[in-house]
C-alpha cells in the first residue's frame, strides 16, 4: 500500500457520511486496498495462501484500519477500535451514521409538517409570528435541507390572518417577494 500521507484523509462528521464514504472508497480504491474493506481476505478464504502471503495482508488492512482511524473523530474511533476486521469497522461506522440520517429524514418531515402548518393567528402579532416561523425554518435548514427565503416569504404572505390580505397583496404587486429576504417582508409589513 503506497503512504496515505500523500493524499488527505477526508474527515468524517456528523453530517458527511454519505459524501465521507465516498471520498473514502476512492482513496482507499487508489492505494489500492479498497477489497480488504469489501471482503476480509478475499484470496485468503479462497485459496491457500502461506504464512507471507498472509503477513503481508494482515499488514495492509492495519494500514488501511490506520488511514481510516485517522478520519473520523473520538467517538467514531470507539466505536470501530474493538473491531476485529477491517470489514467489521467500515461496517459499524456505516449502521451508525445511517440510522443517523434515517433520525434526521424523520425530524425533518415533523419540522415540515409544522412549517406547513403555521398559520398567523389573531391574538399574535406580526413579529411573534415571524419569529414562529423563522425558528422553524433555521431548525429545517441545520438538519440538512434548503429552505429558500422565498418560499419562507411566500409561506408568510400565505398564511397571514384575512385582516392582512390587503397588506399581503400590495406587497405582491409592488415588490418582487422572489427576491426580497425575510427581513425586508418583515420591514414592509
Amino acid at each position: 500500500m503506497a503512504s496515505s500521507s500523500s493524499l488527505p484523509v477526508p474527515k468524517l462528521t456528523k453530517d458527511n457520511y454519505r459524501m465521507w464514504s465516498i471520498q473514502m472508497e476512492a482513496l482507499l480504491g487508489s492505494l489500492d486496498v479498497w477489497d480488504l474493506v469489501e471482503s476480509r481476505y478475499a484470496k485468503a478464504e479462497g485459496e491457500k495462501v502461506n504464512a507471507e502471503e498472509h503477513k503481508e495482508l494482515k499488514k495492509k488492512e492495519k494500514k488501511t484500519l490506520f488511514t481510516i482511524y485517522q478520519g473520523v473523530d473520538e467517538a467514531d474511533f470507539e466505536l470501530i477500535s474493538t473491531a476485529q476486521t477491517l470489514k467489521e469497522a467500515w461496517d459499524r461506522l456505516k449502521k451508525a451514521h445511517e440510522a443517523i440520517d434515517k433520525v434526521k429524514k424523520i425530524r425533518l418531515q415533523s419540522l415540515t409538517a409544522q412549517f406547513e402548518a403555521l398559520n398567523h393567528g389573531e391574538t399574535n402579532s406580526i413579529a411573534n409570528y415571524f419569529s414562529r416561523v423563522i425558528a422553524i425554518a433555521h431548525q429545517i435548514r441545520r438538519n440538512g435541507a434548503e429552505l429558500e427565503d422565498a418560499k419562507i416569504n411566500q409561506k408568510i404572505l400565505r398564511s397571514l390572518h384575512p385582516r392582512y390580505d390587503f397588506v399581503a397583496v400590495a406587497i405582491q404587486e409592488s415588490k418582487n417577494v422572489e427576491e426580497m429576504t425575510v427581513d425586508e417582508l418583515l420591514g414592509s409589513l
